[in-house]
């Protein structure tokens, strides 16, 4: 999952998604929301500037909380094996960086997963000033390498990981370039039921939203917090 995949017109489209969701983009019979979901309030920011980067001790760590307007997402974190990742992580959840920020990508065909951790929700932001920092816990070239439940790292090339980091909800193969940092051990079923409402993109001829198997979620998914205890 590139961490600098192109999302043109989707920060428009989160903001006008309701008024372009007509039946001629979606077919009437098809949701557009997920009912347990709440109307999500947030907008595209650009990154607040944080303190230097920190690494912190991280063996305290063993789970993590993503509360969404969809509900909670629990993940039991790999602390032994991705320690660098973690403690970059909860060091950036700790300021409120995911706060209030959308996920910006969901894929439907051929991988499974929703993208989050951008601000900016372009799939090109992350913390300002940061450098990339290393991979850890590679999988093997497996057939199914991420499998659902999975939580692992967007980047855009070895060792240039910051905040946007990705949750399989189907089994999935994928280059085994991706930190895996953890396991969803609740709220897979949110991310489910997310994609069967699936993705978006904007059409640029005639500005309207049309299916596609990789673009913005129609159910738009909020990050309200992330706290790792």
């Amino acid at each position: 999952m590139s961490r600098g995949v192109t999302m043109n017109k989707l920060i428009i489209a989160a903001i006008a998604f309701s008024l372009i969701a007509s039946p001629t983009a979606f077919a009437e019979e098809k949701p557009t929301s997920v009912d347990s979901c709440k109307t999500a309030k947030s907008i595209p920011r650009n990154p607040t500037k944080l303190p230097a980067q920190k690494i912190s001790n991280t063996k305290k760590f063993t789970e993590m909380t993503i509360t969404t307007n969809c509900g909670k997402i629990v993940v039991a974190l790999e602390t032994q094996k991705a320690p660098v990742t973690i403690s970059k992580l909860s060091f950036l959840a700790s300021n409120k960086f995911f706060d209030g920020t959308l996920c910006h990508r969901l894929t439907t065909s051929g991988i499974y997963v929703l993208q989050c951790g951008d601000p900016t929700a372009t799939g090109r932001g992350g913390p300002i000033g940061w450098k990339g920092y290393i991979d850890e816990n590679l999988p093997k070239d497996t057939e199914i390498n991420y499998p659902a439940g999975t939580i692992a790292m967007a980047n855009g090339g070895p060792n240039t990981n910051g905040s946007q980091f990705f949750l399989v909800y189907k089994d999935s193969h994928l280059p085994p370039n991706y930190t895996i940092w953890g396991a969803i051990t609740s709220g897979l079923d949110i991310l489910i039921k997310v994609a069967d409402v699936g993705a978006y993109q904007v059409n640029k001829a005639d500005k309207k939203a049309y299916y596609s198997g990789d673009g913005y979620p129609i159910q738009a998914v909020e990050i309200k917090s992330v706290i790792f205890k």
